[in-house]
């Protein structure tokens, strides 16, 4: 069914000890709803890019961010709500930021991935009240 508003999920894992990036990667179908992309190593800096990628086409980039929460070889916990107007993303309860949609059609969401250098731990989903 796709997310919606009010769905929570939250990923729990660990960074490995030499990650130079994680990844998720809200789908549907082919086009990439939201892209989150924290790099631990580009050109010395530390940035969380956000981006979606439809119909072949990438957005604009977000990485205005003041701080960088992930830390290589820690564990984390990261809770993401949608909601009618964008993805909420916290880390480790703390709120990190927002991305706004761009693609609409959130019920099309229905895909997850989540790699690079991680181990996942959990992954929980519920709908808040």
């Amino acid at each position: 069914q796709g997310v919606y508003d009010k769905l929570l999920i939250t990923v729990a894992g660990t960074i490995k000890p030499n990650a130079k990036m994680i990844t998720l990667d809200f789908l549907a179908g082919n086009d990439l709803a939201f892209h989150f992309n924290p790099r631990f190593n580009e050109d010395g800096r530390k940035v969380i890019v956000r981006n979606s990628c439809i119909s072949t086409k990438w957005g604009k980039e977000e990485r205005e961010l003041q701080q960088f929460p992930f830390v290589q070889g820690q564990p984390f916990e990261m809770k993401i709500l949608c909601t009618n107007s964008e993805f909420k993303v916290a880390l480790n309860n703390s709120h990190l930021l927002e991305f706004k949609h761009r693609f609409t059609n959130l019920r099309a969401i229905n895909v997850l991935h989540i790699y690079n250098d991680l181990t996942l731990s959990n992954i929980q989903m519920q709908t808040l009240s």
